[in-house]
């Protein structure tokens, strides 16, 4: 390995080195914020200012009967599929 790729190698991996380092710290200092932050507004949340609304209910889905119209239902997809390819 020539000195000027052994050179180029080595910046590569300081570089990287340095971006690693730069996202840990910022990682670090997000989590202490976020943890401050959540010291400080916990007595919000028990005064009632930050209660949500409550989620909606979902109506239950319609279920479909047991051995219906499957024969109408076949005849009226074959009938559409011979009505198409006409």
């Amino acid at each position: 390995m020539n000195p000027e790729n052994a050179q180029l190698l080595l910046d590569g991996v300081k570089l990287m080195v340095m971006g690693m380092v730069t996202v840990f710290v910022f990682l670090v200092l997000m989590v202490c914020f976020m943890t401050i932050l959540s010291k400080l507004l916990a007595p919000l949340g028990k005064a009632g200012f930050m209660e949500s609304a409550p989620a909606p209910v979902k109506k239950p889905a319609a279920k479909k009967a047991a051995g219906g119209n499957d024969a109408a239902l076949a005849a009226a997809a074959v009938a559409a599929v011979k009505a198409h390819t006409k």
